[in-house]
């Protein structure tokens, strides 16, 4: 069977950063920089054509086997509107983390490493359109196993001791997580005889119908949903999260907080629709366990942030309570609240990538010190890093205009949509999240513009990061007030893509 060209565009997605990884470890660091950055980019070029296509067109989801073999002997891959979507800001979050961060790149990762630093990013590059457009649920797991890997390696690429011990807490949480999922997988694999979704997805529906096998069906539920909330995250699974965020270069904090966590979700939103089936789902109770723990980690993770003093943790744990926010949408179980939180996984990766690169900046200009007693007047010293945590920081709290708005709009219009003591819940916690955030996100900025403490100097060349910095952060900006103005268009083609995803 042909198709048409544009249908290509995911298999090229996956196996140009795939192959781009493989040539950058033989390039010398300069060359390999580059040459990564020119890879994001037509990567993000063509998900862009491919979201478009989708967008105005109409265009229907479709399956594209690679190689000579049809599924469910050979390998396929399958695109949809929801899918594009999701491609397209996650290669334009990596390029701008990447553009953003190149200086602290060089800083902080020895020279002789730069290459495979960069090839890291590609490996992780394509591990996420893989997840993202893979139709085979151990194709997933195994892409899953090389973010897992990318991450560690991401994290530890900063030769410290501290880097270290943060990076084998984050391989001990996230081995626990995929033994989880590659457990649920086996048993789901031993229930059903397939690995190819559409086909799991049938014999799922058939055992349910039946009755056979309830209670080994509900425990690969339950496995697979850990396993992924492990990864991503979801509170009290979050001990690993401050030292991964808090202690890596900018670049590897920006797409460990943004995309990383965002993959395993995404992963888990396209089992819930494409292997298990919503309905199914629902009959198991997860979606009570995963509402309760997120509602728990909006609140945990915010009174976390706000004990911190030093911004790069404070903005780690702001994660936590973020999580929380895309998993009460998920655990709503209902179409408009798996668009709130996809919305928001998009909104939070933005917002977090431009957080971290924009804290790199301002403790540049404050001595190199992350500390919020000398991060006084750094808003002045960079001022474009100061406006990009600013907008980053009124977009979380829930600024009209902004991406971080429509995100909580969405989700209480879900609430609300659902009804009874769920849509009561997600209000009042909500609120209260809303109201952590102020505290911290306002207070920090705050900080920003204050007169700095009597005697402190600061070198002003240390401010100064360079065009593609300030460029990355201008785009973020942009980004995410796009984000606000055109909610509702994303949030139908975001529901459109939903639709095509079942």
């Amino acid at each position: 069977m042909t198709h048409p060209l544009w249908q290509s565009i995911p298999f090229f997605c996956i196996l140009l950063p795939l192959g781009s990884a493989a040539v950058t470890t033989v390039l010398p660091g300069r060359i390999a920089k580059w040459w990564a950055a020119i890879a994001l980019t037509v990567v993000t070029a063509l998900s862009t054509v491919l979201m478009v296509i989708f967008g105005v067109t109409g265009a229907e989801s479709y399956a594209y086997s690679m190689g000579h073999y049809p599924a469910p002997w050979g390998n396929e891959i399958r695109a949809g509107q929801l899918e594009a979507i999701a491609a397209h800001f996650f290669s334009l979050i990596m390029l701008l983390s990447l553009l953003g961060g190149m200086r602290k790149i060089d800083e902080h990762v020895t020279k002789s490493k730069h290459g495979l630093y960069y090839a890291v990013l590609l490996l992780l590059t394509a591990a996420l359109m893989a997840q993202i457009y893979t139709n085979d649920i151990f194709t997933a797991y195994v892409f899953l196993e090389i973010m897992t890997i990318s991450g560690c390696a991401l994290i530890s690429a900063r030769n410290r001791g501290l880097n270290i011990v943060a990076a084998t807490r984050y391989m001990i949480m996230n081995l626990l997580g995929s033994g989880l999922f590659l457990l649920g997988i086996i048993l789901l694999y031993d229930l059903t005889g397939h690995l190819l979704m559409p086909n799991i997805q049938e014999a799922v529906r058939a055992l349910h119908a039946s009755g056979e096998y309830a209670l080994p069906l509900n425990v690969v539920v339950a496995l697979i949903s850990v396993g992924l909330c492990v990864k991503s995250a979801l509170f009290p699974f979050h001990t690993w999260v401050p030292d991964a965020y808090g202690y890596s270069t900018p670049t590897s904090s920006a797409v460990l907080s943004s995309l990383v966590s965002k993959g395993y979700i995404f992963l888990l939103i396209k089992i819930i629709y494409r292997v298990i089936g919503m309905d199914v789902m629902a009959d198991t109770h997860i979606f009570n366990v995963l509402f309760v723990f997120a509602l728990v980690g909006m609140v945990m993770g915010s009174l976390s942030a706000i004990r911190q003093s030093d911004i790069r943790r404070m903005i780690a744990f702001s994660s936590v309570a973020q999580i929380g926010y895309i998993y009460a949408g998920i655990g709503l179980g209902t179409d408009a609240g798996m668009m709130a939180a996809v919305f928001h996984m998009l909104s939070h990766a933005v917002c977090k990538s431009m957080l971290f690169l924009a804290a790199g900046g301002l403790a540049d200009a404050s001595g190199n010190s992350k500390q919020f007693r000398d991060l006084r007047g750094s808003g002045f010293r960079s001022p474009i890093a100061g406006v990009a945590f600013t907008v980053g920081a009124l977009s979380m709290v829930g600024f009209p205009f902004l991406g971080g708005f429509s995100s909580k709009v969405n989700l209480a219009m879900a609430a609300a949509g659902h009804g009874g003591m769920r849509a009561l819940l997600v209000l009042v916690f909500l609120a209260v999240s809303t109201a952590l955030n102020t505290l911290y996100f306002l207070r920090t900025v705050i900080t920003l513009y204050r007169k700095p403490a009597e005697g402190a100097q600061y070198s002003p060349e240390r401010g100064r990061r360079g065009f593609c910095f300030n460029g990355a952060l201008v785009l973020f900006i942009c980004v995410n007030i796009g984000l606000g103005l055109f909610a509702p268009s994303i949030a139908d083609a975001i529901l459109t893509g939903l639709a095509q995803f079942a």
